[in-house]
């Protein structure tokens, strides 16, 4: 999501490009898969057991069908745009169909949404560590477990701990290409816990230790119909990748892949993403947090299980680690090109360079000990930055229609989009703000 300056700052690309993107750069469709998928699966697989809780396993999976399927027709909006006409990013098509403000109002989405992230990514962390009972719930950190409630194993200074010595060094990196080895490793980290969480819920499953399955939501025991909507923005969340699709795009040895590596992406998070939910929700039934991994704090009967529960939650934890740096590289060049349009970040501006560092960091590292629920963080972004990032600012390009393209099924799918994203978003948030002057 970083920008790349051109003659009109409008047109700024949201990733640094270095050829031709109609060309393309002879990379693989299968590169391509991988990169989607990645960028996709992040934060927001924590949270997803949690949606399955509220809405019931068989509405939870025709959601995300339906979430999927409208990205899928979003992004097939931005690339028969980008086809069509002269710009090769997402901050050009919005320049295209309405002007600076149409990037500005872009650029400024992204800046929030990775923000919003990477608090996420730190409380995460905090819960891992240092544990969670923002719910009424005490949770125990691996930190707390093995050495006890001390003023060192609290999430502020464990948080701290991690912020100075691990996040900073990587943050220091001048170059995003320096974390490509950071970024492999996190990858097989994140499958590592993907497995481990499906064999342990099997297992569960083989002795009968598995939770009661709610397949539709229980209206009986306190779930309201309009709570069901403040499950969409988690879905929405965990589907992002519309800022990804061009410089993805660009690196294709044929750009026309991109459609059908954009599909084969979907289908494999849609597998992901239930595969996580159903288990999650397998193992830990109504006692599911908004963050999965808090709930792996649970005694096991064996010393194999009490380290599964370790490995499984320190894994996620380092594979956030290894990921901040690189959506961290974004946020900062968004920022940075947002305050000094004209004064690009140049690598002998040290200062500069690790002012700007710093100042977020600090911010972020204060949102994650000051708000410790990531439910919160989602239900924002997934309300209106991410909203608008994947779902209302394509489908206005659409119905904007610069270049007289769009056909009348685009048009009516367009309408419906915008519909869906802000009816439920407007449910969503009525039925946050209800919750919280209900519970005050």
């Amino acid at each position: 999501m970083t920008t790349e300056k051109q003659d009109c700052g409008s047109l700024a690309p949201l990733l640094p490009v270095e050829q031709d993107e109609r060309s393309g750069g002879g990379g693989s469709i299968s590169g391509a898969i991988f990169n989607i998928s990645t960028g996709m699966v992040g934060a927001g697989i924590m949270s997803i057991p949690a949606t399955f809780k509220v809405l019931g396993v068989i509405p939870s999976f025709f959601v995300i069908l339906l979430v999927g399927y409208f990205v899928e027709v979003t992004v097939d909006f931005l690339l028969k745009y980008t086809h069509s006409g002269e710009s090769d990013s997402y901050g050009g098509l919005m320049a295209e169909s309405f002007g600076k403000f149409g990037s500005v109002a872009l650029q400024i989405c992204v800046m929030i949404t990775n923000l919003g992230a990477l608090i996420i990514y730190l409380i995460i962390i905090g819960d891992v560590l240092s544990g969670n009972n923002s719910d009424g719930s005490v949770h125990l950190g691996t930190l707390q477990e093995w050495f006890g409630i001390h003023w060192w194993t609290s999430r502020a200074f464990s948080v701290l701990v991690v912020v100075v010595f691990v996040m900073l060094p990587l943050l220091s990196l001048k170059r995003i290409d320096s974390l490509r080895h950071a970024s492999a490793i996190s990858i097989l980290l994140a499958v590592l816990f993907v497995v481990i969480c499906s064999m342990m819920a099997i297992h569960a499953m083989w002795e009968g230790k598995t939770q009661k399955l709610r397949l539709v939501p229980d209206f009986s025991h306190g779930v309201s119909f309009s709570e069901l909507f403040t499950t969409i923005p988690v879905f929405a969340t965990a589907f992002g990748c519309h800022v990804n699709v061009h410089p993805i795009r660009a690196e294709l040895g044929r750009p026309s892949d991109m459609t059908s590596a954009v599909r084969i992406s979907l289908i494999l998070c849609v597998v992901i993403y239930f595969a996580v939910g159903f288990f999650g929700y397998l193992l830990f039934g109504d006692s599911i947090m908004a963050d999965m991994l808090v709930n792996f704090d649970q005694a096991s009967d064996s010393l194999i299980g009490t380290a599964l529960n370790d490995i499984v939650r320190l894994s996620y934890a380092i594979h956030l680690m290894l990921v901040f740096p690189v959506m961290n590289y974004s946020l900062r060049v968004n920022v940075d090109e947002l305050f000094f349009p004209k004064r690009p970040l140049l690598a002998t501006e040290t200062l500069r360079f690790f002012s700007l560092t710093c100042i977020l960091l600090a911010f972020i590292y204060g949102g994650a000990v000051a708000f410790p629920n990531i439910w919160y963080f989602f239900q924002f972004m997934g309300t209106t930055t991410v909203m608008c990032i994947m779902f209302i600012f394509p489908s206005s390009i659409v119905l904007r229609d610069a270049h007289n393209i769009s056909t009348t099924r685009e048009k009516i799918l367009a309408v419906l989009v915008i519909i869906f994203a802000i009816g439920t978003s407007s449910v969503a948030i009525y039925s946050n703000i209800a919750t919280y002057i209900a519970n005050k």
